[in-house]
């Protein structure tokens, strides 16, 4: 079958369930992965075919997409901060607010602290997007990461590997832990800040599909993991050292009140590229 005429099907077996340019970017994502081949390249090449076992691949994403299962989870890999990862059932898809948490920690410290002489914490780090991002355009940086997923530490490991990060994780429960033993001079966390009450807005690819134990709270105390970490900061942060939180955006002024409690000064609450309340930083 011609590749060209395979997308007509394509799309016509997923228009129901998601927007046409959606389903154009899934047809595309997919063309490179399993044929290595661009837009351009079908464009250029329109009667490019497709054997019996590619087409039997194509069948069985479709009948995962249809599932509403997310596309990343369903290849196996995405993208974040221009760099390769491994994604799987148990860590969170990293998303495009986390590249900007990224960006913050970077365009904000990078330039001010002297190389050699950064040690750099993330909490909950999941896939270890944020500490592999940070440590491939940080080289100097001493990065470490936490998480209290087993198996979220086995793909982060792998991420750190397949992107050449040098990134030292820890099997930690950070509500259990007093004390995390040496100092460091930016903690940063993007720890589960959504409630319940909440999540009738969450999409059934993320509700159904994404780990629960790295995205919800409980209604009655969803700072939980914000108070503890500030706790931890506070007392782990080196003089003049910083705290970059990503947070509920429907809890900006709480979070912002909270941080301020444990005496952290210069609190910042910055938006994402939508506009809403998205980031958190403070100094110690």
């Amino acid at each position: 079958m011609l590749i060209r005429s395979y997308k007509t099907i394509f799309s016509e077996a997923l228009t129901s369930l998601y927007d046409e340019k959606e389903v154009e970017r899934f047809f595309y994502i997919i063309l490179e992965k399993l044929h290595g081949l661009k837009r351009i390249d079908l464009a250029l090449n329109p009667e490019t075919v497709m054997d019996g076992i590619h087409l039997k691949q194509w069948k069985a994403i479709v009948s995962d997409l249809k599932k509403q299962k997310p596309i990343q989870y369903i290849l196996g890999e995405t993208e974040f901060y221009g760099l390769p990862f491994q994604v799987n059932e148990n860590v969170l898809i990293p998303r495009p607010e986390t590249e900007e948490l990224v960006a913050l920690i970077l365009t904000e410290e990078k330039g001010k602290r002297q190389e050699g002489n950064v040690r750099i914490l993330d909490i909950g780090t999941g896939s270890g997007c944020i500490p592999i991002a940070l440590k491939k355009n940080w080289p100097t940086a001493e990065v470490y990461a936490i998480d209290v997923s087993e198996k979220a530490l086995k793909v982060a490991q792998e991420n750190a590997e397949r992107n050449a990060a040098e990134v030292t994780f820890v099997l930690k429960n950070i509500l259990d832990t007093e004390d995390l033993g040496m100092p460091f001079d930016i903690i940063v966390s993007n720890p589960p800040y959504v409630r319940q009450v909440e999540k009738a807005e969450i999409k059934p690819n993320v509700l159904e599909f994404e780990p629960h134990l790295a995205l919800f709270v409980e209604d009655d105390d969803a700072l939980l993991f914000y108070r503890k970490i500030a706790a931890l900061a506070r007392e782990n942060l080196r003089p003049g050292g910083r705290l970059f939180f990503e947070i509920n955006q429907y809890l900006g002024k709480e979070t912002v009140a909270l941080v301020a409690q444990f005496g952290f000064t210069q609190v910042v609450l910055h938006q994402d590229i939508y506009g809403n309340d998205r980031m958190i930083s403070a100094f110690a």
